[in-house]
């Protein structure tokens, strides 16, 4: 807990937010960040004490003066105000870090991380602890920051977290009881630098861990296994191709040799989804949740918004939003869903990334509309493949065009394999627009 601080907020976002005001009753703080903010929040935080400062260059306004840099985690570990903060020997952390050292320390926490999966995975987690009985929090990279319900949690609590790459990069102390790694590809290089940073990134879940401490792990992800050979924790495996602590096979999902449920029970659908359900059974059963509250979750459990999210059939195609699709692996993953003939939508913020790793998924495949940054480059991709793609400046001209092109039995995905930032806030803004273009689709035809 910090006290009598001068403290030092770089991005303001919900966690710098959060942070601010968990912070204001004790320290002198300051928030700065590039964007202007909403009145209603700049009013919560000025009368709490806080100082906020609009600027595009914020490395002027740090000094020695500052004890602690929180930083936001999607600024880069080699901005510069970051760099000035560690010349000047001034601690960096970020909001989840700084969230830990205020926390009830009988409480538990359940920390999920990875490449893909992760939002179904904790979300899974939360609503099987809930139906069980249990009394726990949600937030993390999921959306809630931990600053703003931190003060909450009592002894015996649990504490289900989405823990980003991002926000991996700036924790000392943070630990976790239970931690889940669902996969590792190579994705966010650009943030990173190198594919051996982000693992390393992501390996920093498992920190001080203790044979007390238990690491649950995908079995049939190769970087996973390879990643946490060394690891100290206690580690069980889910599996979709080995008989391990959970598995599946021929249709079932068993844990510890004994059937659980049937998949055709399970309202998600997907091999990945099923991997995303087994890694949540081995944390639920670690907490003592009951087969019967597995299950009952299991059964109504839809999915996630913007993840793979079934939206509407019109006139006999079927619409879904992916948009947390942000690199290709995912997109890979919506697109090996569906056996139908497919209109796809890419594009968004060029990361540099390659379009390559698609190859494979693309076998039902019938037309691409692409726009955004990465518009001409995913052109290029597609016409040494032979698929019909059109170019567009905007996501709204290029559903309409997938709209006009589609015939009952085709499926229409938004699955980017991009980021949003060069016409979004966020990828939950971009999934809105499509899902309300979809909407203004279904309104035609009454």
């Amino acid at each position: 807990m910090l006290k009598d601080k001068k403290i030092f907020i770089l991005g303001m976002a919900r966690s710098g937010f959060e942070a601010a005001k968990l912070l204001a009753p004790l320290n002198e703080v300051f928030i700065t960040d590039i964007k202007e903010q909403k009145e209603e929040n700049l009013t919560i935080l000025n009368d709490l004490g806080v100082t906020f400062v609009l600027s595009d260059n914020p490395t002027i306004l740090l000094d020695d003066s500052y004890d602690v840099l929180i930083k936001n985690p999607g600024i880069k570990y080699d901005h510069p105000t970051v760099v000035k903060a560690k010349d000047l020997g001034i601690p960096v952390i970020n909001e989840l870090e700084l969230a830990f050292h205020y926390l009830n320390p009988e409480a538990k926490i359940i920390g999920i991380t990875g490449s893909n999966g992760k939002t179904t995975t904790t979300t899974l987690i939360y609503e099987m602890l809930k139906e069980d009985g249990k009394r726990v929090f949600l937030g993390g990279n999921i959306g809630t920051p931990f600053c703003h319900f931190v003060l909450d949690v009592q002894a015996n609590d649990y504490v289900v977290l989405e823990v980003s790459d991002h926000q991996l990069c700036d924790v000392t102390d943070f630990k976790t009881d239970i931690s889940v790694l669902t996969n590792i590809y190579q994705v966010h290089l650009d943030f990173h630098d190198s594919f051996d940073r982000y693992k390393m990134m992501k390996k920093k879940i498992f920190a001080h861990h203790s044979p007390s401490d238990l690491a649950i792990i995908n079995r049939d992800n190769e970087e996973a296994m390879h990643l946490t050979e060394d690891i100290l924790s206690s580690k069980e495996y889910f599996s979709r191709e080995q008989k391990e602590k959970v598995y599946l096979d021929n249709g079932q999902i068993y844990y510890d040799g004994e059937p659980v449920i049937s998949t055709e029970e399970i309202l998600l659908k997907g091999n990945h989804n099923y991997e995303n359900v087994m890694a949540a059974i081995l944390a639920v059963k670690a907490c003592g949740v009951s087969t019967e509250s597995i299950c009952k979750v299991l059964k109504r459990f839809k999915g996630v918004e913007h993840r793979l999210e079934y939206v509407d059939t019109i006139d006999g195609v079927l619409y879904y939003n992916d948009s947390k699709a942000t690199n290709c692996e995912s997109t890979k993953i919506a697109l090996n869903s569906f056996q139908s003939p497919t209109l796809l939508l890419l594009g968004g913020t060029d990361r540099g990334h390659a379009f390559e790793d698609l190859d494979e998924s693309l076998k039902h495949v019938k037309y691409v509309a692409c726009y955004g940054e990465t518009k001409m480059r995913i052109k290029a991709y597609c016409e040494k493949r032979n698929i019909s793609c059109d170019v567009f400046d905007t996501l709204s001209e290029a559903t309409r065009s997938c709209h006009d092109k589609a015939g009952a039995g085709d499926v229409v995905l938004l699955s980017p394999a991009c980021a949003s930032w060069d016409q979004y806030n966020s990828f939950e803004e971009r999934g809105e627009e499509f899902k309300n273009l979809v909407k203004q689709f279904g309104g035609l035809r009454k």
